[in-house]
């Protein structure tokens, strides 16, 4: 069960700026803050489950999240990593149908909800709400495409050398000329984001670890040839 927590404020919010309510100000921002509820989830608790309704939209403060599917197989796909400053479950909330996907918490994170009322005003109210979750919609119907184009026309290679380049994007972190991947995703879970078994995904890691590309220090992967990645998995950057 989540915990409830009194803070943190908008006003202060670190991931504000990179949400879409970073151009709220003022009485517009302190209306924000108090129509919503911030929670506090451990690893591994669930912000909202697949096929169930929807009455508002997350807002991460901080933490990581995993946005994954499950088929009638069982089998889990993650479609996507949220972190600080995305939002959730806007999607189902705007074309009105139950959540496709289960969102879950992949370390300890802070979270807050506001309600379907007050969001669908905040955005009759202020546009620059609304262009703003437009944009991450089409943000995330572009990478969606992306992937799609990937899992047909690419190899087991490509699509893992793109995989870690995309985790790089968002969880990346340069230390000595090299990029540290700031989050700790199981090889189930990294296999399923490119379509894999766990055991492929494992051969190929290696293969990429002997041959210089990567190197791993803990849970952690360091990227050490980015440019290597980036011929292997085919992709303009």
């Amino acid at each position: 069960m989540a915990q409830t927590n009194a803070k943190p404020h908008c006003q202060t919010c670190p991931s504000r700026g990179d949400s879409v309510f970073c151009d709220l100000v003022g009485e517009e921002l302190a209306q924000l803050d108090a129509h919503k509820i911030s929670n506090n989830y451990k690893k591994g608790q669930t912000l909202f489950f697949q096929g169930n309704p929807p009455f508002g939209i997350f807002c991460v403060n901080q933490g990581k999240i995993k946005i994954s599917h499950t088929g009638q197989d069982g089998k889990e796909s993650i479609l996507r990593i949220a972190s600080d400053g995305d939002i959730l479950g806007h999607r189902s909330l705007f074309s009105e149908q139950y959540y496709s996907a289960t969102a879950t918490a992949l370390e300890d994170c802070t979270v807050c909800f506001i309600d379907k009322k007050f969001i669908l005003k905040e955005i009759e109210q202020c546009p620059s709400v609304a262009v703003n979750i437009i944009s991450q919609l089409s943000k995330e119907v572009g990478v969606a495409n992306d992937r799609i184009v990937a899992m047909s026309q690419k190899n087991v290679r490509e699509r893992l050398a793109e995989l870690l380049l995309v985790l790089k994007e968002t969880f990346g972190k340069k230390v000595d000329g090299k990029w540290h991947l700031d989050i700790k995703l199981s090889r189930e879970e990294m296999a399923s984001m490119i379509g894999v078994a766990n055991e492929t995904l494992i051969r190929f890691i290696s293969e990429l670890k002997d041959e210089g590309f990567i190197e791993q220090k803990g849970k952690t992967i360091i990227i050490s040839n980015e440019k290597g990645l980036i011929d292997f998995a085919n992709i303009p950057y």
